[in-house]
């Protein structure tokens, strides 16, 4: 893949971008098999999954810069200049497409793109998300609200530039720090959720869950994670860490219990949403599952008795000594682990040695840099 903002020196966030991607590919793979080592001895390696080397992020998290009548969308750069990537290739037609209207409306509704050095302006970031039917999410990070009444009155001229927005929001960042979002979020449209069909499955997400950025990758994610959990065929099922539910619904049988614990509200929500669905539909286990918000660290240790099977998909920083240890000390059969950093991967799967790795997968959510997500399958000794 070729990108004119790397050769031309103004964005070099894709670092590998110059190798050749299956090259890419088995860097990546022997890395994680180096960086797991001892950890993951003994176990079965599947081939690593490939994503497509363009048009794979779903999610677009822009900063704005520049002016109020010429913006950029994109990064800052090492003066703290906006640099606009309207054209990077990582995005999809259906998402990129949405860039240009945004940035007209940025105008006409008269926002100002917030400044780091004087701490002026209103508007930080955009976030736009794209859904498999391309129907559009997008949230604009504020400092406050003083923009409200504007973007509300422009927001019908946007939908008519965007047939396919379906959520908006106003996200409210008031803080001067390097955050993405914030926590206060003020809808802008009816809906509130954007479906993410995969596999015959409808998960919902609202503004402030998470869902991986590509699509195609996580939907090879949930078929593994899925396999791996029929394989074992387990009586009931905690997925911990469970976002808006894809691992938890993924894992409803006939007479098996499941339970996602959850921080976000939000997501919760949205998981619950697409149990009621699916309980309507008569789907088998679906009245068998909830879901609670709670810390999953200290759910897990509140709890008296543990499940036969446990699912984690923590962020960058692992599931942490306590859970770990937790999961070496309880009667948990079978784990499965989806990680988005091998290094706490590593250090997780040495504090948890009665679970040994059975089998391993190297799954490439971001191609063209190093940064890799690995699925495991542990059972106990």
């Amino acid at each position: 893949m070729r990108c004119d903002y790397f050769e031309a020196g103004v964005c070099r966030s894709c670092v590998l971008i110059e190798t050749p991607y299956a090259r890419q590919l088995a860097d990546k793979d022997e890395a994680v098999r180096r960086t797991l080592g001892e950890a993951a001895a003994g176990a079965r390696w599947l081939p690593p999954v490939a994503s497509d080397e363009s048009g794979f992020r779903t999610k677009a998290k822009m900063v704005v810069g520049g002016t109020t009548a010429n913006p950029t969308l994109g990064i800052l750069d090492g003066e703290r200049v906006g640099v606009d990537l309207q054209g990077c290739g990582l995005y999809p037609a259906q998402l990129s497409s949405a860039f240009a209207p945004l940035a007209e409306l940025i105008a006409r509704a008269a926002l100002s793109p917030y400044d780091l050095d004087t701490r002026r302006g209103e508007l930080k970031n955009l976030i736009v998300t794209v859904s498999p039917d391309g129907e559009l999410m997008v949230r604009f990070v504020m400092r406050s609200t003083e923009a409200l009444a504007r973007l509300a009155k422009h927001l019908p001229w946007l939908r008519e530039q965007l047939p396919s927005l379906a959520v908006a929001s106003l996200n409210v960042l008031p803080e001067h720090r390097a955050v993405v979002e914030g926590e206060r979020e003020i809808m802008l449209t009816e809906r509130e959720s954007l479906p993410m069909r995969l596999d015959g499955l409808t998960l919902h997400l609202r503004p402030q869950s998470f869902f991986q950025t590509n699509t195609g990758v996580a939907r090879e994610l949930y078929r593994q994670a899925r396999a791996w959990i029929a394989e074992s065929s387990p009586a009931d099922v905690w997925d911990l860490y469970c976002g808006v539910g894809g691992f938890a619904l993924q894992a409803l049988g006939p007479g098996r219990s499941v339970l996602g614990v959850e921080l976000s509200q939000q997501a919760v929500a949205s998981a619950q949403l697409t149990r009621d669905e699916l309980a309507a539909a008569g789907v088998a286990g679906a009245t068998d599952a909830r879901f609670v918000a709670a810390d999953a660290t200290a759910f897990a240790l509140a709890q008296e008795h543990a499940p036969e099977l446990v699912v984690v998909n923590p962020p960058r920083r692992g599931i942490g000594p306590e859970l770990a240890g937790w999961l070496e000390r309880s009667d948990v059969a079978t784990v499965v682990y989806s990680s988005c950093h091998p290094g706490s991967l590593a250090k997780d799967l040495a504090a948890m040695p009665s679970l040994r790795p059975v089998e391993v997968r190297v799954m490439d959510m971001f191609p063209h840099t190093a940064h890799a997500e690995t699925a495991v399958l542990l059972r106990r000794a």
